[in-house]
């Protein structure tokens, strides 16, 4: 079997942060989401991976993956020249997957425990095809599909006004060789797009039996802001041991879970857990509170942060109160030492904020 991940979205909803570097490479916890996905094709025991880039992301995502590559899988580039939709990036990678099943994930989606029971469940069957679903509240803004008693897939339709059930999609498929003519049976939808929902009942259509598998567990879609400050809470919660390499004087406290990086300095600061200060930081006369992810090389001082992702090499200074905000790279954002205004904020790489 091999897997194909899909990596060629253009990230609109996580603007400002996207228009410098693709959302598959933002952090969650200590590494960036494609990493992580990756990380559950591997440990299934999987060797060869596709990874569907466009023109914009692709350079960037070659150049992360150059320290990534590894004698445990061969990584496979597969342009995407324009986004028509994830059927369109399967036939664009049909080359690549030939007569082999495979394991096909969107590149900004992690899920509770990876992968491995999914394919495992897979394997002892004969079905076609197999997706999992996740129960949500308001299914509208999902693919939607219905299944029988047996858990077989009997409809799916995309975004539908009225769904006749709450079992979404979630981005986690795997594929015979079938599913290419039922891609070539399809039509664009009203989007422009070849719709993977439209393939899956197309290849209902043709007579072929669709397995689901309902994921119990979490389930994370990184396409927005408050979806990323949402999976970097549920990393850093999952992350329970404190891990100190850093340097921490005896003025500072910390409490609960707490990860420090090499070389990082914590001075008269106070750190409560779960928190992820990443290598060569400075925290100084500084509150970082829990659910905060801090990147390398990023320098506070006379601030209180929440909840919150600063990216690599920031400088934070009198900052009262950062809630649930996102700091790009390199930004500078200067305030008023003892200001209690909270502030939430979405700032882009090398910005520079003066909040005094």
């Amino acid at each position: 079997m091999k897997a194909l991940v899909l990596a060629a979205g253009k990230g609109t909803r996580l603007r400002p942060l996207t228009n410098t570097v693709p959302k598959h490479l933002l952090p969650v916890g200590d590494r960036p989401i494609l990493f992580r996905v990756l990380d559950y094709i591997i440990d299934a025991g999987i060797e060869e991976i596709g990874i569907v880039v466009s023109p914009d992301s692709g350079p960037c995502i070659e150049e992360a993956l150059g320290n990534w590559q590894q004698s445990r899988a061969r990584v496979t580039f597969i342009l995407q020249a324009e986004p028509k939709g994830l059927a369109h990036a399967v036939q664009v990678a049909q080359g690549f997957v030939g007569d082999s099943p495979f394991l096909m994930l969107l590149g900004d989606t992690l899920v509770e425990d990876g992968v491995t029971g999914f394919l495992d469940d897979f394997r002892a069957s004969r079905f076609d095809a197999s997706v999992v679903l996740k129960e949500v509240e308001d299914p509208r803004a999902f693919g939607v599909a219905e299944v029988d008693s047996s858990g077989k897939v009997i409809y799916m339709v995309e975004k539908p006004k009225e769904p006749k059930s709450n079992l979404a999609i979630i981005g986690v498929y795997i594929f015979t060789p079938k599913i290419h003519r039922a891609i070539a049976g399809i039509e664009p939808s009203w989007r422009g797009e070849l719709e993977i929902t439209d393939a899956i009942q197309r290849l209902l259509e043709m007579g072929g039996q669709i397995k689901s598998h309902l994921l119990k567990g979490w389930w994370l879609d990184i396409g927005s802001n408050d979806g990323l400050l949402k999976a970097n809470r549920v990393i850093l919660d999952a992350s329970a041991e404190s891990d100190i390499r850093g340097k921490v004087d005896r003025q500072t406290r910390l409490e609960g879970s707490v990860q420090i990086g090499e070389q990082a300095e914590l001075e008269n600061s106070r750190v409560q857990g779960p928190a992820l200060i990443a290598a060569g930081c400075r925290i100084t006369n500084s509150t970082i509170k829990p659910f905060t992810n801090i990147r390398a090389g990023t320098t506070i001082e006379d601030s209180t942060i929440e909840g919150s992702l600063i990216l690599e090499n920031c400088r934070l200074s009198g900052i009262g109160s950062l809630t649930d905000s996102i700091v790009g790279r390199n930004a500078v954002l200067t305030g008023q030492r003892g200001s209690p205004k909270m502030l939430r904020l979405y700032v882009g790489d090398d910005c520079e904020v003066d909040l005094s």
